[in-house]
């Protein structure tokens, strides 16, 4: 049996911009998603702080800084927006107890302020 758990988070990026013209994504700075642990393409969950909306898409690649949402959600978003950046993982029962899901605190102009593993509490 596989379940499903945090792997990382980026904890309040700022949304720098907002494109609904583009195919869709989330464009989020390289350094960011290295520091996270995300990889271009993956699935994440995407929470606006401000407003409560939440939607679900795929990273792509972006400039220092940068966090724009892209396609259709750029609608559910404004530039200026604090918002948490989340990816999941499956795991099977044996690799839960040692499992660490990151977290990626982000200030100002989205640079990482610090950053955390957190260990799994058991049951």
């Amino acid at each position: 049996m596989y379940s499903t758990f945090l792997k990382t988070k980026l904890h309040r990026a700022t949304i720098t911009a907002a494109d609904p013209e583009y195919e869709g994504s989330v464009t989020v700075d390289r350094d960011l998603c290295k520091a996270a642990g995300l990889r271009e393409f993956e699935q994440v969950d995407v929470l606006d702080i401000n407003n409560g909306a939440r939607f679900t898409t795929y990273v792509i690649y972006g400039g220092p800084g940068e966090i724009q949402v892209n396609g259709a959600a750029a609608r559910l978003v404004n530039p200026g927006d604090l918002a948490i950046i989340i990816a999941y993982c499956r795991l099977p029962e044996d690799m839960i107890a040692g499992h660490k899901p990151r977290v990626v605190l982000l200030g100002p102009g989205n640079k990482i302020t610090g950053s955390h593993e957190h260990a799994m509490i058991q049951p």
